[in-house]
């Protein structure tokens, strides 16, 4: 009985991380106060993050070729000038 009680608490034990696994989100907490200029070229996309869910820093986020995320303030001009570089450069392609 002893033997069950164990198997089945350890069980639960192992369920718990795999469950809570989703919880998460890919949150920025913390922004870039600027990029060099050898980095702007290397962005390949951007998303969006705002504070709705479980996010508590409004952001945009920058992908790089290479999958390197750079966090920046959206009120910022350089942040406003890189994001029209990038919609600019994703609609030649």
């Amino acid at each position: 009985m002893k033997i069950r009680a164990l198997f089945f608490v350890l069980l639960l034990a192992c369920m718990y991380p795999c469950l809570a696994q989703g919880t998460f989100e890919n949150c920025c907490l913390k922004l870039s106060p600027g990029i060099k200029k050898n980095i702007k070229k290397r962005i390949a996309h951007y998303r969006i993050q705002e504070t709705d869910g479980g996010c508590n820093v409004r952001a945009i986020v920058f992908i790089t070729m290479f999958k390197r995320e750079i966090c920046g303030d959206p009120s910022q001009p350089w942040v406003q000038e890189l994001m029209k570089k990038v919609d600019i450069r994703r609609a030649k392609v």
